[in-house]
């Protein structure tokens, strides 16, 4: 009798955890999409024609990196709170890039002070 139920400790997944940690690394990093955005309109080419992707890659959001199935998807997608936040955070600063990484680890570019004379030109 007694003793601990059964369904307390059972977290329900809804995706399986390797395709959870694939889909990570597929999506484009931010670094990337903010230079995206800041592209002048002339450079932005349209998107191609890939049946691999949903909605033949016609519908995307630039902001979140994701094709949709059709407009009205999209346009839904456009009201959600998640892809607000990532508006919001993509017209603030620029993000981190990998040099930003490397300089903070001390891995970047070396601060060796001012060059001073050779030997050679001492003669």
């Amino acid at each position: 009798m007694g003793g601990k139920c059964p369904h307390r400790n059972v977290k329900k997944r809804r995706y399986s955890h390797k395709t959870h940690r694939r889909d990570k690394f597929l999506v484009k990093g931010d670094d990337m999409v903010y230079d995206q955005l800041k592209k002048p309109d002339e450079e932005k080419k349209p998107l191609p024609v890939d049946e691999d992707l949903p909605g033949m890659g016609q519908y995307y959001c630039l902001h979140c990196d994701r094709y949709f199935a059709n407009v009205a998807v999209r346009d839904e997608h456009f009201k959600t709170k998640r892809h607000k936040k990532r508006v919001k955070q993509m017209m603030g600063p620029a993000p981190h890039t990998q040099l930003d990484a490397d300089i903070a680890s001390g891995m970047g570019m070396p601060d060796n002070g001012p060059k001073l004379m050779s030997m050679s030109d001492a003669n």
